[in-house]
This record gives structure tokens, sequence and C-alpha cells, in this order.
């Protein structure tokens, strides 16, 4: 079993930034994804990035170029620095791991991150 714990999460207004941080309870071993997903009210749980154990990313729609997405160098800790916020990036934000063998997955609780005008 792994735990995830989100940090980060906040109030904002549209122009600025924020950093999310999310650390895995432990190591997982071999070739699995880290990333993110958001939720906002009424609406699917999106995509925002994603991260390999071998360094590949995804963005999700409407966040290239603003978002980067990274982890460090034990794999067990992801970040998402969010730049040029919008209101439209307003939601709960979940940490995501799946391993890619067992296809087992992962979510954090999810931090809030609203964005006003």
């Amino acid at each position: 079993q792994v735990q995830l714990v989100e940090s980060g999460g906040g109030s904002v207004r549209a122009g600025g930034s924020l950093r999310l941080s999310c650390a895995a309870s432990r190591i997982i071993s071999g070739l699995n994804v880290m990333g993110w997903y958001r939720q906002a009210p009424g609406k699917q749980r999106d995509v925002v990035a994603l991260v390999s154990s071998t360094g590949d990313t995804h963005y999700g729609d409407g966040v290239e170029g603003r978002f980067t997405i990274s982890r460090d160098n034990t794999g067990t800790t992801v970040h998402l620095q969010m730049n040029s916020l919008k209101p439209e990036d307003t939601a709960v934000y979940y940490c995501y791991v799946i391993h890619a063998t067992t296809m087992t997955k992962y979510w954090g609780q999810g931090t809030q991150v609203t964005v006003s005008l």
C-alpha cells in the first residue's frame, strides 16, 4: 500500500503561482507514473500532468506552457509548479500514482486550488 500526502494548495489571484507537492510513503519499485488530476465542481476528473519513472512527461489540455511537473531523485515526491493561473484552474487537485506492471493505482486525498479574478 502507498499513501500519498499532498501539500501546497490554496487561493491565489489570476496570474499568480502555486506549487503543489505530493510525497509517497515508500519507494515505488519498477516502471510507474506519478502525477496530478483535477476535478472541478460538476465536472469529471481530468489529467493535469504526469511524469513517468523514466522521466517522460504528459500534460493535459490547457496547462502546457503554464504548468511544470517534476519528480525528485528518489522518485517518491512529485511537484507541480503552476504559473499564470486562471480562474478555470480552480479545482480539487489529486495526486496519483500507477504502477505500470500491476496497474495498481493510488490517489491522494486532494487539495483545493482556488483562483479568483
